[in-house]
């Protein structure tokens, strides 16, 4: 595990939450406004991104059990009557998109694919990125390697090391371990474990490090 890396990409992909905005206000309304239906206890912003790793078709069964449709049909009205409201870019975010605009990326996120693009869209951000694929667009989501492949399939891409999926979670790292690219952790991954939980390919501590070395490789 290291950073800055030795060798320089061939294309970027990225996960969307916390790599690079923070939508995790809207995400918590929505998971509010389901819990309120059913008598449990609410979540903040920052349990939510504690504890949200899985698309929802995976997480509610489990949280909801036999009737997790009715919760789901709830969270998504909530959330899409506000979640561009709360949409920010995280610090650092456009310069990394600057800087890295030598390089073929893409998105790959385990939000809801029709929202993924939405944000993406109302940022302004569509003209940075070839494919956006969200959570529901591959046969499976993360930690699943599908979606990665299905972005670097529409790129005309095999899989190889030379492409880096740079995330926030020890799930991104997974992904894109399975997918055959290089695994990037941005942040410490202190929501989810740690760095040593994470085992990264690469480390980079902030966005801001990260476009300094983009703009270096490039």
């Amino acid at each position: 595990m290291m950073f800055p890396p030795a060798e320089r990409p061939s294309a970027l992909l990225f996960d969307w939450d916390n790599t690079l905005v923070d939508g995790w206000a809207a995400i918590a309304a929505a998971l509010n406004a389901a819990f309120t239906a059913y008598g449990k206890p609410h979540w903040t912003a920052e349990d939510t991104k504690n504890r949200v790793r899985v698309a929802l078709k995976e997480s509610f069964p489990v949280m909801f059990g036999d009737t997790w449709e009715r919760a789901r049909d709830i969270f998504y009205e909530t959330f899409h009557g506000q979640h561009l409201d709360h949409l920010t870019p995280l610090p650092g975010a456009r310069d990394v998109l600057l800087a890295g605009a030598p390089w073929p990326m893409g998105i790959v996120s385990n939000k809801a694919g029709g929202s993924l693009r939405k944000e993406v869209v109302h940022l302004g951000w569509n003209v940075h990125f070839g494919p956006v694929i969200g959570a529901g667009d591959a046969d499976r989501d993360k930690p699943h390697p599908d979606s990665i492949l299905l972005a670097l399939s529409q790129m005309g891409r095999a899989p190889d090391r030379s492409i880096w999926y740079l995330g926030d979670t020890a799930s991104d790292m997974v992904a894109a371990k399975a997918a055959g690219v290089t695994a990037v952790l941005v942040g410490d991954a202190s929501h989810d474990g740690g760095v040593e939980h994470a085992a990264p390919d690469l480390h980079v501590h902030s966005a801001h490090e990260l476009a300094a070395w983009l703009k270096r490789l490039a």
